[in-house]
């Protein structure tokens, strides 16, 4: 079993309950946090015991991701702190695959950098040393989707809720370039470019959010692993995928990564 923080075991499994069933029946909820006074540690315990019911059906932790890394995503949502959640192999759609926006609630897509550890990094380890800590790194497009009522939550309700966690894509992996932290990015919808941004704006640079989420991650006892995908973060604000849409991911010296919508 995943670790689940020392919290109320009763409470963080009936609101993970809650929460599971809403993502699994795709019908929102209302915030939970307010009602049932959760507080940050208190909501990563939630979403450890919400990923322990993936797990018990069989998906297995494939990496972790980030969430507002960026002052975009911040402002869109509301919130103000960097946060982190857990990724299954159930949630990987291959680059180029199809999604059913019918299976979500209101789904969304966002581009970011996705990186492939070959080795553990150490907390504070200096960026110059990064190379050696990351196998290879790649476009990437996750998919979120908050169970909340109208995409509206507080910090609490978003963690409890693994960060909106719902699907992801990574194009092609390559070699780790000499730079990273200011490389163009690009979200394409039906061929259009809807949002243009910067690795920049993935706490300045994406390696940083890689550092912060093995800091972060720590705090409640979990380690990434060598193998494991690590999301940076999104570099623009998301935009709603819908039905039919053919969405591209676009970031300098890296590629490009892909999801289509099924009608």
């Amino acid at each position: 079993m995943i670790g689940v923080d020392t919290v109320d075991t009763v409470d963080t499994v009936g609101i993970a309950a809650k929460l599971g069933t809403a993502a699994d029946t795709a019908t929102a909820i209302g915030q939970l946090a307010a009602e049932v006074g959760l507080d940050v540690p208190t909501a990563y315990g939630v979403q450890a015991a919400l990923v322990q019911r993936r797990l018990e059906r069989g998906e297995r932790l494939v990496g972790l991701k980030m969430g507002l890394t960026s002052k975009a995503k911040m402002a869109q949502v509301g919130v103000d702190e960097v946060i982190w959640g857990r990724l299954t192999d159930a949630m990987r759609v291959p680059d180029g695959g199809v999604v059913d926006p019918a299976a979500y609630i209101h789904p969304r897509v966002e581009p970011e950098v996705a990186f492939l550890l070959d080795r553990l990094p150490e907390p504070g380890e200096p960026v110059g040393d990064f190379a050696t800590a990351v196998r290879a790194v790649a476009p990437a497009i996750e998919l979120i989707d908050s169970r909340y009522a109208d995409f509206r939550f507080s910090l609490p309700d978003v963690i409890a809720d693994n960060t909106s966690a719902a699907a992801f894509v990574i194009g092609p992996w390559s070699p780790v370039p000499a730079g990273l932290d200011n490389l163009g990015v690009l979200l394409e919808v039906d061929g259009r470019v809807v949002q243009v941004g910067s690795t920049a704006a993935i706490l300045g640079d994406p390696r940083r959010a890689l550092d912060e989420g093995i800091r972060l991650a720590g705090r409640h006892g979990v380690r990434m692993q060598s193998g494991w995908v690590f999301l940076a973060g999104a570099a623009t604000a998301a935009v709603p995928l819908r039905p039919g849409a053919h969405v591209r991911a676009v970031v300098e010296k890296l590629g490009t990564a892909a999801l289509r919508a099924s009608s």
